[in-house]
């Protein structure tokens, strides 16, 4: 989880672009699907000859790289692609995985919270990265705050040791290690406070679009079918990525697949397609950003995504 905020003005890059996916974090099962399109050869049987997955890590400007044309696909969030484009970027986004926002804070069951909004405004200590949209919705939708709000500096050592500590975290990370330990966190997604933009989003430049339609129809219909694949049978996968990030064991990666299925196969995929988007959730989301004052009113929406 990294800030939102971004200079596109600042951020220069030389060269050609590179036929090639950029993610924005290691491969873990967020990407899965996009490695079995890989893996299979489904990008290349879609005529993608020498496509790769270029993995990122913590401040890998992948907007920025894809505005700039170095890789011709890149993940975002859902408010990065508008936080972007209101700064003149022209990137648009094409293709959602998770369609319902996986991240949120997890908390001690000692405390009997029952809800965001009572972890916000209850005694304790609450760990999370100032300067994203989502943490900035929530101090707004929860003040006055009662909890002590520290930097989240990664991983749950201060968690293990403290029953009043909270924190930020993905449901199918954080968790998962915190359990690993003996601990039975609760968890508590941020789309209940009404932020819930999509997540692990396809994000390509505008010129992409308009000189390579092929392409980006052939690489967006190689994702949709490795997406299909690795929901219904991961494994092969999952050992291939975690062998490129052995932080992370195999029985981890196996569980993290379970747990985020249904934040990407819901009932709207099932009638549209994985990775389908609607106007509305963009239009929700942008207009959450502009009360934030992230971004100016007046934006084209319909210029930031394709169905």
């Amino acid at each position: 989880m990294k800030s939102l905020i971004i200079a596109f003005s600042l951020f220069i890059f030389t060269g050609v672009q590179a036929q090639e996916l950029a993610l924005n974090w290691k491969p873990e099962p967020e990407f899965g699907g996009f490695y079995e399109a890989l893996f299979n050869k489904g990008y290349e049987k879609a005529g993608l000859k020498g496509f790769s997955i270029l993995p990122g890590g913590a401040g890998q400007p992948v907007p920025q790289m894809v505005a700039a044309k170095k890789a011709m696909f890149g993940i975002a969030a859902a408010d990065e692609v508008i936080l972007a484009r209101s700064q003149g970027a022209k990137i648009v986004a094409l293709f959602a995985v998770y369609q319902e926002d996986p991240q949120g804070f997890m908390v001690h069951p000692e405390k009997k919270l029952s809800s965001l909004k009572e972890l916000f405004q209850s005694e304790g200590t609450i760990a999370l990265q100032k300067g994203l949209s989502y943490t900035m919705w929530l101090e707004k939708m929860y003040s006055p705050i009662k909890a002590h709000l520290v930097p989240y500096t990664g991983g749950i050592t201060s968690f293990i040791k403290d029953p009043n500590y909270s924190q930020q975290c993905f449901i199918f990370s954080e968790p998962i290690a915190a359990r690993r330990e003996g601990l039975s966190p609760k968890t508590f997604l941020i789309s209940e406070s009404g932020f819930n933009p999509y997540l692990t989003v396809v994000i390509a430049h505008e010129d992409t679009l308009k000189e390579h339609p092929g392409t980006v129809a052939e690489f967006l219909k190689a994702t949709r079918e490795g997406w299909e694949s690795y929901i219904q049978s991961p494994r092969k996968t999952n050992e291939a990525m975690q062998k490129m990030n052995p932080s992370m064991d195999v029985a981890t990666f196996d569980e993290a697949t379970k747990l985020q299925e249904p934040f990407i196969s819901t009932k709207e995929t099932k009638i549209n397609g994985l990775g389908s988007m609607k106007a509305e959730r963009w239009k929700k989301l942008y207009d959450q950003m502009v009360e934030l004052k992230l971004v100016k009113p007046g934006m084209d929406l319909t210029q930031i995504y394709r169905k």
